[in-house]
This record gives structure tokens, C-alpha cells and sequence, in this order.
């Protein structure tokens, strides 16, 4: 009864057609080949439609394509397209268009970072390191699109599902950068691009020509770095969608907003990462102390307090240990001394991360940590997320930085190839032949259990990051939004939800 009375005195939306919803921090980008960041592809997925897309379950399902051949021995794949398939311009998606569009991914021009989730397709780890090699993706006719591999890959299709494989037109090319802006962008999702005030919000709205009308007509994307102010807003009406919760508020929130309030556990993990090429962390014992002073039990229990579970591992539900308090510390304390440290001697590490108030809490924890456990003192960076991600990306001003992945797929090796040596998105600097081959290895889907737990324990022992948590997603969704489930990869099309009254008058979960 109270939360009916809350909800009642909550003002009406400025909208009944338009979703507001909370996205973190401004986007990278919006090109499908050059964004990272979790809040520009959530916004992609809204704006392109790749060959296969996950379905609620994070399985791989076609979207694009209407159907898939794979050879008998696993290394050519050929794609049907939908013949219903357009653009936000009313023109077919062809397979000419996935050609080119993938043949740019490719192009080490154009900067991809993810380029790399396309290199089982044959010549393309050659045209990522410049050589001018024949690719072996074809259009034989203009809805068959063939993709033959250099090796069998379980999780090929999956990679297909990346932003990095969406369709960009070559007519979007003849813009160079600019065709990511409002009125020039076209892709091929439910929503097209119509406005971006920078730092703000971005609006999206109904593509007519997709297969499909989004039963939501216009989508309004907010930058909502701080989760503190991201409640607030919900919290008086100007948002049905959260990103996130404040940390700590899991138990509060309940009381207040009932199943409004969606926790679930995550395919996803947040560590600390080294910079190896920093001189001052080449020294392993030094960087096991450091991830032995941390107490993973008080992060999760006190500073982030929604769910999170401890971590000790580089992949997600990853069994918990329970490690007695005074035997870790004593154990952090004599790696110190072995790395040649003494409390009075103890050195200065920088700590960096992007701007948000979760990150800055846990920032002043393990700051905390490491000055009680070894004398080390820390000096705390944070950066707007662009900057950072420049910062983490060069490695040149960076010691220590936080950093996490959400799974773009369920399968280990998603996890463990970023580490691998010629991996742009390698950010720690790590490179270890045997970790290499073992991957590899993993990817072939040969005793594969077995190479991943090889590979995590070879990664986990040479101290290249620190595992801190596993995450879970956490939202509050408005009453007056039907569609929203709980996904393992934290995925929320739009175009999956609607307003409740759009279909019978009733609520559905």
C-alpha cells in the first residue's frame, strides 16, 4: 500500500510515446566499427540489426539473415538475407553491404578495436596487420553472403551478433565521420537517429521501414553518469529505465519500488588491471601483494552492496574461495618484502578509473586497503569515459585502472582472448606464448575444458589483473513499462518492451 501511494505521487511523463531511459555515460561513438563503451552499443543494437542477434537467453539466433548453411567441416558459411530487410532510407540490405561493411572493420585505417572478433574469417588477421591479402567474404548474389574461416570456430556466429559486424552502407561511408550524426546515419535496426545533444541525450525514433514497427515510437537515451541523480530522476517521474542503482541501495529500493527493482546475476566481471609496461609493475610480487591486500568480501558486502559476489577469477561464476582474513594479509605482507618493500619504503601507485560514484567509492576502499595492509599510498585519477578509455587504450599515464567486461557472448574464451598478446584490446600489455596457444585452443572447441582452466590459471598466475567481483545488472523499470526481462548479457533492445496500455490494459513482467 505505501508503494502504491509513492508511485501515485510520481508526475506524469512528459510523453506516453516516448522511453526515457538511463544509459551511462556518453557514448564513444556511434560507429558500429569503432565503439567500446556498453552505452553506445546498447544504443546500436537499437540502430543496426546484424546477420544473428542473442536471444533472451544468449543464444545465437538469426535477425539479419534468414537462414545459415555451415559446411561439413565447419569453415564456410552462407548467409541467406531477409528479402524484407531495408534501411532507415527504404533501401534493401544486401550482402554487398555486409562485404563492405566487414571488409572495413577490417581496414586497420579504421581504428576498430573489436576488429579482432573477426579475425577466424580467412586473410583477416593479414589485413589487420596491414597486408593486403584477399578476404574470403563473398556476395555472390545480392541476398547470399559467403564467409569462409582459416579454422573451425564454435563461437563464430556469436562474433556475428558484435556491433563490429553490423551493416554499415557504403553510402554512410561517403560522410567519413560525420555519418554517425542525426539526419545522415542510416542503419538497418527498429529505430533510426535523430537527435544528439552531446553530454545530454540522444533521441531515437521509429525506423518505418523496418519489418517490424518497435510497438515504443521514440526512444530518449540520457547520459546518467552519476546513479545517485540517475534514482532521483526516476524517482520523480523522469525516467522509466534506470542503468543502474546507487551502490549499497539494493535493500532500500526493494521496500520502496517492489519488482520494480530488477536484480540478476551477470555473464560479467570487474577487475583491476596492470599496466605491465609500467616499470614500476614488473615486478610479480609486487603486484600479488597488491591483490592480496584487497578484501573482495568487504567490496561487495560495504561499498557496492547490490549483489555483487566476491571474485578470485578471470571468469564469471567462477567459485567463490573463502580466504581467512589474517592468513591473506600476512601472505600480502611477505610478497611485499620478497618484492623488496618495506612499509617505510612503500612505493606511490596511481589508481585510475572513469567518473561515476561506484567506482569512486571503490577507488577510496582499496586506496584504503593497500596504505592499512602494506604503507602503499595511492594517488586516485578518474577521467570522463572518453578520456579514459584514450588513457587506458595508450597506456603511457596509466599504473593501475579499473576495468570490467560484460561477456559480448556466452563463452569463456570471450574472457580470456583480450588478454592475448596481439590483442587490441589487450590494455594490460600481458603476452605469453603458452596463454596464447591455450586459447587458441579453447576456440577450436579440442578439450576445451581443459584449456580454459589452463589459460585462466597461467593469467591468474602471472598477476596481470586483479579480480574483484562479479557484476550483476541492476535497473529499476517504470510501471508503466511491459517487455523488460532479465537478460545474462544485461541486452534491452528497445523494441523489446512497450507501454503496458499498448496491449490489453494489462501488466505483464
Amino acid at each position: 500500500m505505501i508503494r502504491i501511494v509513492l508511485l501515485a505521487l510520481l508526475p506524469a511523463f512528459a510523453s506516453a510515446q516516448t522511453l526515457e531511459r538511463g544509459n551511462g555515460p556518453e557514448p564513444d561513438s556511434l560507429d558500429p566499427h569503432r565503439a567500446q563503451g556498453l552505452s553506445a552499443q546498447q544504443i546500436l543494437r537499437d540502430l543496426y540489426e546484424p546477420l544473428v542477434r542473442e536471444n533472451a537467453s544468449g543464444e545465437a539466433e538469426l535477425a539479419a539473415a534468414s537462414g545459415v548453411q555451415v559446411s561439413d567441416d565447419g569453415l564456410i558459411y552462407t548467409f541467406q538475407l531477409r528479402e524484407d530487410g531495408r534501411y532507415s532510407d527504404g533501401q534493401l540490405v544486401t550482402a554487398e553491404d555486409f562485404k563492405a561493411s566487414l571488409e572495413r572493420a577490417l581496414d586497420p585505417a579504421t581504428g576498430a578495436a573489436y576488429g579482432a572478433m573477426l579475425r577466424p574469417i580467412r586473410g583477416a588477421s593479414e589485413r589487420l596487420e596491414g597486408n593486403k591479402v584477399p578476404l574470403c567474404i563473398e556476395a555472390p548474389e545480392t541476398l547470399t553472403l559467403r564467409i569462409c574461416l582459416s579454422t573451425p570456430r564454435a563461437d563464430f556466429l556469436r562474433r556475428l551478433s558484435l556491433p563490429v559486424a553490423m551493416p554499415v552502407p557504403r553510402r554512410n561511408f561517403e560522410h567519413g565521420a560525420r555519418f554517425t550524426r542525426p539526419g545522415v546515419l542510416i542503419g538497418n535496426g527498429a529505430y533510426v537517429l535523430s537527435e544528439w545533444v552531446p553530454q545530454s541525450t540522444i533521441v531515437l525514433t521509429r525506423n518505418p521501414h523496418f519489418r517490424q514497427p518497435a510497438p515504443i515510437e521514440r526512444v530518449r537515451y540520457h547520459v546518467t553518469e552519476d546513479a545517485a541523480h540517475e534514482l532521483k530522476r526516476f524517482t520523480a517521474g523522469e525516467l522509466h529505465l534506470t542503468e543502474t542503482i546507487p551502490p549499497g541501495q539494493a535493500a532500500r529500493l526493494r521496500t520502496q519500488f517492489g519488482d520494480r527493482l530488477h536484480i540478476a546475476s551477470a555473464y560479467a566481471t570487474f577487475f583491476l588491471g596492470f599496466n605491465l609496461r609500467q616499470p614500476e609493475l614488473k615486478n610479480p610480487a609486487l603486484r600479488e601483494a597488491l591483490s592480496l591486500a584487497i578484501d573482495r568480501d568487504i567490496l561487495t558486502r560495504h561499498i557496492t552492496g547490490n549483489g555483487e559476489l566476491p571474485l578470485y577469477g578471470v571468469l564469471p561464476n567462477s567459485s567463490a574461495q573463502t580466504i581467512d582474513k589474517a592468513a591473506r594479509e600476512a601472505d600480502a605482507r611477505a610478497r611485499f618484502a620478497a618484492a623488496g618493500f618495506a612499509r617505510e619504503t612503500a612505493p606511490t601507485i596511481e589508481l585510475r578509473y572513469n567518473t561515476s560514484l561506484v567506482n569512486r567509492r571503490l577507488g577510496l576502499a582499496i586506496a584504503a586497503m593497500w596504505r592499512e595492509v602494506l604503507g602503499v599510498q595511492t594517488r586516485l585519477r578518474h577521467e570522463e569515459w572518453r578520456s579514459f578509455v584514450v588513457s587506458r587504450r595508450e597506456a603511457r599515464i596509466t599504473q593501475v585502472f579499473r576495468a570490467g567486461w560484460f561477456g559480448d557472448y556466452q563463452d569463456p574464451v570471450n574472457f580470456l582472448e583480450p588478454f592475448t598478446s596481439d590483442h587490441p584490446l589487450n590494455a594490460t600489455g600481458f603476452a605469453d606464448a603458452e596463454f596464447d596457444t591455450l586459447v587458441a585452443q579453447v576456440a577450436t572447441g579440442i578439450d576445451a575444458e581443459n584449456a580454459i582452466s589452463s589459460a585462466e590459471q597461467r593469467l591468474l598466475h602471472a598477476n596481470a589483473l586483479i579480480p574483484l567481483f562479479q557484476y550483476t545488472s541492476k535497473h529499476l523499470v517504470s510501471e508503466q513499462i511491459c517487455g523488460f526481462a532479465a537478460h545474462p548479457l544485461d541486452h534491452h533492445p528497445s523494441s523489446s518492451m512497450r507501454f503496458c496500455e499498448q496491449r490489453t490494459g494489462e501488466r505483464d513482467k
